[in-house]
């Protein structure tokens, strides 16, 4: 009889253990899981696997806010798609037009249905995702007024005036250290601008409402600056125009989050879009390689570079943030390595820079600029 008990009621004494666990443990009303299954010989029921899940969750590395509010069983809520999918007006059909673009932004860009739910819940717009708009606005002024003095719009890196300005890099005045972030906002052409405003609209602004200015914003100029030091080593005569380096970094990270994650991501043209970033980010590459070695290309036109640059800040950096969603990216493995990566990389390019000098065989300011200069200047 007393076997028939222990079997029906478990063991007294392991019982009574686990209520003491249980009390001690027990923080402002919220029972946290004390003893395993096997401590306690009983079936895992719906309710203890439920429990289990909370504790991971607060024990994944979030930020204090997160934690606060799984505390306070809002993330429960979130992870079953209660309060948080109805607060925003997505569950049912009388969802708005800013409620739609919302959903749709966390379809496209984040991965898991908890993810989603919690941004849904979370996201307010304050503060609004400007870093995106003001890069692009601040890169539409600049090519205005340019394309006024120079009265051309298309590519008008074959203008002297123009590759002798003071935004874009140049390998004779790489000295003037601004130049190697500053290119960014010049470009060669309308259709190269063109180009990295949609790029920067279509995929930059949803992945900074997602995951924030702070970091898609380091992820950009990342690539920004990866290109022009990779450029002044590996192509060290050709100037260097347009934010291919930071777009490439977004557009990659995200297509490869996409292609890592493709089973749970819940866009409805997953396919036609991941398709048309590769059209639009192949356009782009054969525009500048056709630009660079051309044949009318005297003096030496923008380089390339920046680009191949940007994809592999992209897949490395990148990808560790989009991988890292409201999560501290200091707490990250793959964040540290792809940290650790990038500062050696940027110091060794700025110990070849040092090293090898004025490239020799740099590019001299074109003829209508070298008229002004010096006599004896090439």
């Amino acid at each position: 009889m007393a076997e028939i008990e222990t079997s029906l009621l478990g063991d007294p004494e392991k019982e009574n253990a686990r209520e003491e666990k249980e009390e001690e443990e027990d923080l402002g009303g919220t029972r946290l899981e004390a003893v395993t299954v096997e401590e306690a010989q009983l079936p895992i029921s719906v309710e203890d696997q439920r429990w289990k899940e909370y504790f991971e969750t607060l024990s994944n590395k979030r930020r204090a806010s997160f934690r606060c509010a799984v505390s306070q069983g809002l993330r429960s809520d979130v992870l079953e798609g209660g309060t948080a999918g109805s607060s925003v007006g997505v569950v049912g059909g009388s969802a708005g037009v800013g409620d739609r673009c919302l959903l749709s932004v966390a379809r496209e860009t984040l991965p898991r249905d908890s993810e989603r739910r919690w941004f849904l819940h979370v996201y307010s717009g304050c503060p609004p995702p400007l870093l995106m708009p003001s890069i692009s606005l601040a890169q539409v002024v600049v090519f205005v007024v340019y394309g006024l003095a120079l009265g051309t719009w298309l590519l008008p890196t074959y203008d002297a005036d123009f590759m002798n300005g003071s935004l874009l890099y140049s390998p004779p005045r790489r000295h003037e250290a601004w130049r190697f972030l500053s290119y960014a906002l010049t470009h060669a052409g309308a259709e190269q601008l063109g180009l990295a405003l949609l790029a920067q609209l279509s995929v930059g602004l949803p992945l900074e409402m997602a995951h924030g200015s702070l970091r898609i914003g380091a992820v950009y100029m990342a690539g920004v600056l990866a290109g022009s030091l990779l450029g002044s080593v590996a192509d060290r005569r050709a100037p260097l125009v347009g934010s291919s380096g930071g777009v490439y970094a977004l557009l990659s990270a995200h297509l490869a989050n996409i292609a890592m994650n493709w089973s749970r991501m819940k866009g409805s043209f997953r396919v036609l879009r991941m398709a048309f970033l590769l059209l639009l980010m192949s356009a782009e590459l054969g525009r500048a390689v056709w630009l660079r070695l051309s044949p009318r290309a005297a003096p030496a036109q923008p380089s390339f570079v920046p680009h191949l640059a940007g994809v592999w800040v992209g897949l490395t950096l990148g990808l560790a943030v989009l991988r890292c969603y409201e999560q501290r990216l200091r707490d990250q493995c793959c964040w540290r390595v792809a940290s650790l990566a990038y500062a050696a990389s940027v110091l060794l390019a700025v110990a070849c820079n040092v090293a090898m000098g004025d490239p020799a065989g740099a590019d001299r300011p074109p003829p209508a600029a070298a008229e002004a200069a010096p006599a004896g200047g090439h």
